[in-house]
């Protein structure tokens, strides 16, 4: 397979082996066998980028300036769709993403997030009019004034990499902020290109940073509890943004969490699209690697029956249509390393202990190469109290739960730690009655799109705080500030 460049850091404007010359070998999810080499960066590195980060953003005035910020951002953006076949490469070799995601949430799509925070970038609000008021004797003018919030700390995960690092260095950017990006060990090339186009967009020393390492922690804990970041925006699992509050709170910096889910798609009994309904949550795309996807099927007990026959037919039609890195039309491919590979066996041998029918896959697949490949799965007979309803797997595992009636599907969707998605399919009204009852910070009705770049997303419950992309995704990174002044003034 292609080897990589070497992944290098970026640090107050230059490009930059980690000190010592320390390098790690970087991973294919396809083949277990190292396809690049990564920089690993010391604490000297990360200190070093936090320094050049606070610099650039309290002497210079890249806070201040809007129109020199957007025109540098436009630049970036076209650096990075002249290098789509890098892009792709990246997302190939070390997220383990099949050709068929590229054109979709790897690629084509976080691109198109770019353009969609560039397309909403003039409804940002920087002040707003309050009026006048009498107090204290006399009348005072208030306005409110939004300002960036200063030292960004972006950590980012490896499912989609890309992806989630557009969300967040992007919309940091947009609103005034200097960047310190940390990219997950597995998948450094993602992060390193913005390091990288950022040199070739002439962007002001310190602005942008990047790190990595192959301790997935230390770099992570040194910005988390440095008081020079002002701000940490992460997305992961749920367990890690826990320890980030938990660092950060000496601090009193603010978090942005995206965190994990277990998202259900409720599909009623009378669905126009029942077949293809059920079809479609077949976990396959990325080998079930999102937090967003929704991996509990709920289905009446009415039709139960019906839906498990859908589903043994669809997987079964499936077959070994998956897992071959040159086949344009696999949306699936391996999970991202072998620990993943054992914690997702680990939970399918779970389900089958509590009780769960394996109706389908549940064995990993060597077959496939040396790799960590592990087949789609499919439980049925679930209950939603089962570990395997209840807890995050993060792998190509759908279980499907019966459901006695639009209350019971409800409490059922509800009864989760997590609220990150969902879906519901239905008659329209009873569908929209529905989902405005399921706690979840975006749901799809009938399938209608709920996760785009120019809308907000995010969680409720453990699934996070705050929302990334859209208008609210860049007004993360302000701060308010309230004038007032004498009325007349």
């Amino acid at each position: 397979m292609t080897t990589l460049p070497e992944a290098k850091l970026f640090i107050d404007g230059q490009l930059r082996d980690a000190a010592g010359g320390r390098t790690y070998d970087v991973i294919s999810p396809w083949t277990g066998e190292p396809v690049g080499k990564a920089a690993d960066a010391t604490a000297g590195d990360v200190e070093a980028a936090i320094a050049a980060a606070r610099r650039a953003f309290d002497e210079t005035d890249w806070s201040t300036n809007r129109e020199k910020r957007l025109a540098l951002v436009r630049k970036y953006r076209e650096l990075f769709e002249a290098a789509r076949p890098r892009l792709a490469e990246l997302a190939i070799h070390e997220a383990g993403a099949a050709m068929g995601a590229i054109d979709k949430a790897h690629v084509a799509l976080a691109l198109q997030g770019w353009d969609d925070y560039l397309e909403v970038f003039d409804r940002v609000q920087w002040e707003k009019d309050y009026g006048n008021k009498f107090g204290y004797g006399y009348e005072s003018h208030r306005i409110a004034v939004y300002e960036p919030v200063g030292v960004v700390a972006a950590i980012t995960p490896w499912n989609v990499p890309l992806y989630v690092n557009i969300g967040k260095v992007v919309a940091a950017l947009l609103a005034g902020c200097t960047v310190i990006l940390k990219p997950a060990p597995d998948t450094p090339g993602a992060g390193a290109i913005f390091g990288e186009l950022a040199r070739e967009a002439g962007f002001p020393d310190g602005v942008i940073n990047v790190v990595f390492g192959q301790n997935p922690a230390e770099a992570g804990e040194m910005l988390v509890k440095d008081p020079r970041v002002d701000l940490v925006s992460f997305t992961g699992s749920t367990a890690v943004g826990k320890r980030i509050m938990e660092q950060g709170a000496p601090t009193l910096k603010r978090v942005f969490l995206e965190l994990g889910g277990k998202s259900a798609k409720i599909v009623l009994d009378d669905a126009p699209n029942f077949a293809m309904d059920v079809l479609t949550t077949m976990l396959i795309f990325h080998a079930g690697q999102g937090c967003a996807v929704q991996s509990r099927l709920l289905v009446p007990e009415s039709r139960y029956e019906e839906a498990r026959a859908i589903l043994k037919q669809g997987y079964e039609g499936l077959g070994d249509n998956w897992g071959d890195p040159a086949n344009p039309a696999h949306l699936m491919g391996p999970v991202i390393n072998k620990r993943q590979m054992e914690r997702v066996l680990g939970y399918i041998q779970i389900g089958q202990d509590e009780g769960a029918t394996l109706l389908y896959g549940g064995r990993a697949r060597p077959d496939k190469g040396s790799g960590y490949f592990v087949e789609p799965t499919v439980f049925v007979d679930v209950r939603n109290d089962m570990r395997i309803a209840q807890e995050e797997i993060f792998g190509p595992v759908l279980v499907v739960i019966p459901y006695k009636d639009d209350e019971d599907a409800i409490r059922i969707a509800n009864e989760s730690a997590y609220g990150l998605s969902g879906g519901v399919s239905g008659s329209f009204d009873r569908a929209m009655k529905i989902a405005r009852r399921i706690r979840t910070g975006s749901v799809g009705v009938n399938n209608g799109m709920c996760i785009a770049g120019d809308i907000p997303f995010g969680g409720y419950k453990a699934s996070g705080i705050g929302r990334e992309w859209g208008v609210e995704g860049i007004e993360e990174f302000l701060e308010t500030k309230m004038i007032a002044y004498p009325a007349g003034a």
